[in-house]
């Protein structure tokens, strides 16, 4: 790699796996690793996609409060109950449909639609 000074560094093997290593014990940032070894932190970008090492990309990292926690498990709690009830009501319906195709059936209609018609119910 060219150097500020106009140089070209060339690193062994060895050395970009050290430094990809070290990198990997989340000890030091890449500018950290990069200060203490003499290397860019681009360098250390272009050795982390050589060694096809996506584990060592830059990532984010979600700072949250415990008020921002909190809202978030209530969330997720109040999810949890709208599914259940989301279920409930799916079964509930399946239930009606099935008394009313029972009851189409015994009181001689030939489908729900009919004893709905004949009964004067919205389809």
């Amino acid at each position: 790699m060219y150097r500020k000074d106009g140089f070209i560094r060339r690193y062994s093997e060895n050395f970009k796996l050290k430094i990809l290593a070290e990198l990997s014990t989340g000890k030091h940032t890449k500018n950290q690793i990069g200060k203490l070894y003499g290397v860019s932190p681009s360098t250390i970008n272009v050795w982390i996609k050589k060694y096809d090492r996506k584990d060592l990309m830059n990532t984010r990292i979600l700072v949250e409060n415990y008020d921002e926690t909190t809202r978030l498990e209530a969330l997720k709690k109040e999810i949890e109950q709208l599914k259940d009830l989301l279920i409930k009501k799916d079964l509930d319906q399946l239930v009606s449909d099935s008394y009313l195709e029972v009851a189409a059936e015994n009181l001689g209609y030939k489908n729900v639609e009919e004893l709905k018609k004949n009964l004067n119910i919205k389809l």
